[in-house]
């Protein structure tokens, strides 16, 4: 979310969202304070901020069902009577949130499939009915590239996953490179350690392959949606890519 921006501020965005597209905006809330230093430094934040998230969350919820109490005679306008779709992201304490105040959790897939498991079966013991929703619902997120070969959906991957090594080791996240450049760059071994860890966490290759490691991911997660973000520097590869997994998930004719 937030504490860059207040929960007033926060509810009556999205209430203009809302409003405009009923039923179809979705309000992805977390604890994130910014990518690197050098952005939490820009929006005049420190990590400890983060510690407040439970009672923002309040507020900003409290807002949208008119039952916000920290600032008395205060209303979002609009927003208090709407209901944009609201997800805690499950970073750090975030499972904990979500459940407490019954809403839904997206959670990263990881390497640690037992972890992320755990994680989500806590949230779903604990979770607790309310306004937003009766019953607890896991969105799982996961990185997936389809390509006619292995190598060509590594390709779409690599971009991103490069910029995320570089603000790992250099402090700034670059604008995405062509993976061609990529492959030919000079890598330190911190940075190829990062690439390596990305790609492995990812779900890529051709239809063939990529379609029961989805499978498996859902039975292992037991998750009730999946969410696929996918970000890279060939716009026409990436749209390719999206239509083969509409394919493969039988989407396409939707």
């Amino acid at each position: 979310m937030l504490p860059n921006h207040r929960p007033l501020v926060v509810a009556e965005q999205f209430g203009v969202l809302e409003s405009l597209f009923e039923g179809r905006i979705d309000m992805g809330l977390g604890r994130t304070l910014g990518f690197v230093p050098a952005v939490r430094a820009a929006l005049g934040h420190d990590l400890d901020e983060g510690d407040d998230f439970d009672d923002l969350l309040t507020e900003l919820l409290g807002y949208f069902t008119g039952e916000q109490r920290f600032h008395p005679g205060v209303h979002a306008r609009p927003g208090e009577g709407l209901r944009p779709e609201p997800f805690v992201l499950a970073v750090g304490s975030g499972g904990e949130y979500a459940a407490k105040h019954g809403v839904g959790l997206v959670i990263a897939s990881s390497k640690e499939p037992v972890a992320t498991r755990a994680k989500i079966d806590d949230y779903r013991l604990d979770f607790r009915p309310s306004a937003w929703r009766s019953e607890p619902y896991v969105v799982v997120a996961q990185t997936v590239a389809v390509a006619a070969t292995r190598e060509a959906a590594e390709d779409l991957l690599l971009p991103e996953y490069w910029s995320t090594a570089l603000s790992r080791t250099k402090g700034e996240f670059p604008p995405l490179r062509p993976s061609a450049e990529i492959r030919a760059a000079a890598k330190t071994r911190r940075e190829s350690m990062y690439l390596e860890q990305a790609l492995a966490g990812a779900v890529y290759g051709t239809a063939d392959e990529v379609a029961p490691r989805l499978a498996g991911l859902v039975e292992a997660t037991g998750a009730d949606e999946l969410l696929v973000g996918t970000t890279t520097y060939d716009r026409k590869a990436l749209f390719d890519s999206h239509r083969r997994l509409a394919e493969l998930t039988g989407l396409a004719s939707h």
